[in-house]
């Protein structure tokens, strides 16, 4: 039986772009699926009569020959396509396997990783590295420059980063062609797993660098200078591009990611960009007013006027006398919160001082005042 025109059977015309032939074969295998098609018993005949077809017409020089000669490009060895490739029925599962399997890569290749730049795997890139760093309030205010020791895996000076002595290039994998994956197959399908003999590089190393036992890196502590801007809080993420761990063979870094806290301060407590400083006022100068000094941040002193007849819990602000922005801007504020102290471990003077200063203070207290009148006049409903 004459075998049909590989045109006629995708259903495509001879000046059909690869893309059409593509598509056009995608629809026939899923139309003609055996699986699909139980009822069919010429179905599993034509499917693999759409495989072959496209497994010539996907191949430039394949399909150049085909063009030219027809099927006879693929007889007796002519084209270098093999003497099986012209007879009906010599077309094996293995042919149709690997048409197949470039139409499921092109379909989810990218998404699972099945196919690298050009069809070889990169050399692996080093994982990122995290630092946890403490600094003071102070620090974060007026920012700083820091040293750090990291350990991570630098690469391998005795081989430049290659995992062989002497500095040697790896060769290809003889076992998965330098793809860094094989294929084994199952049914029409295809299954690609990692290359077991390189682990997914593509290439071995035949001599191993003594040094680094063919990783190409080693392990070492490094010194690395860290700027640390000012503004800065507690988890502030820092990225020092590639500065992490060396990659596998001669791969790229990665990254080093440095997280910040920063510790709390015995005098300030932190909003944003905004401290809260609580001063102890004695209950003279919060009763008749005076001037008292508070710290800043930034080491200095600021004077602050009390107004007379402050009570616990007044705030007062101290424009621009908080932390920086990260980014630029304004800095912000400082507030500054009262805490009226009662005076302790009085002397029998001072108490009788006191008692004296109370007898004259009836119209000097309105909360309390006001307070007592509430009271007397609950006490008086619940009576009534």
């Amino acid at each position: 039986m004459a075998k049909r025109d590989y045109y006629e059977v995708l259903g495509v015309a001879r000046g059909a772009s690869g893309d059409e032939i593509k598509k056009a074969y995608r629809q026939k295998a899923k139309a003609l699926h055996p699986d699909s098609n139980k009822d069919n018993p010429n179905a599993e005949t034509q499917f693999k009569e759409a495989g072959e077809a496209y497994d010539v017409l996907k191949d430039a020089e394949k399909k150049a020959a085909y063009d030219r000669f027809g099927h006879a490009a693929f007889e007796g060895g002519m084209g270098g396509g093999g003497g099986q490739r012209g007879r009906p029925g010599a077309q094996g599962q293995g042919d149709f396997a690997s048409a197949f399997s470039d139409v499921f890569d092109d379909l989810f290749g990218d998404f699972m990783g099945a196919r690298g730049g050009g069809g070889r795997p990169r050399a692996a890139r080093g994982s990122d590295l995290r630092y946890n760093m403490r600094i003071t309030l102070e620090d974060a205010f007026k920012g700083l420059q820091k040293t750090i020791n990291v350990p991570t895996s630098v690469q391998c000076n005795s081989c430049d980063g290659s995992g062989a002595e002497g500095g040697a290039e790896p060769t290809t994998c003889p076992t998965c062609s330098g793809m860094g994956k094989v294929r084994a197959q199952q049914g029409f399908f295809t299954v690609e797993r990692t290359c077991p003999t390189c682990a997914g590089m593509g290439q071995i190393v035949q001599n191993p660098c003594k040094s680094c036992g063919g990783q190409g890196r080693v392990e070492k502590d490094r010194a690395l200078s860290v700027n640390i801007p000012a503004g800065v809080e507690t988890g502030t993420r820092i990225r020092l591009s590639g500065e992490g761990e060396a990659g596998m063979r001669g791969g790229p870094p990665g990254d080093l990611y440095i997280f910040i806290e920063v510790t709390k301060h015995s005098l300030f407590e932190r909003e944003e960009i905004n401290l809260y400083c609580k001063v102890p006022v004695s209950m003279i100068t919060a009763a008749i007013g005076g001037d008292i000094e508070v710290p800043t941040i930034d080491g200095g002193r600021s004077k602050v006027k009390i107004p007379a007849g402050s009570q616990s819990g007044r705030q007062m602000r101290l424009r621009s006398k908080g932390m920086p922005a990260l980014r630029g801007g304004a800095a912000g504020d400082m507030f500054i919160e009262m805490a009226v102290e009662t005076p302790v471990n009085l002397t029998s003077k001072q108490k009788d001082l006191l008692r004296e200063f109370e007898a004259l203070s009836e119209d000097n207290n309105p909360e309390s005042k006001s307070f007592f009148r509430s009271v007397k006049s609950f006490w008086d409903s619940m009576k009534g």
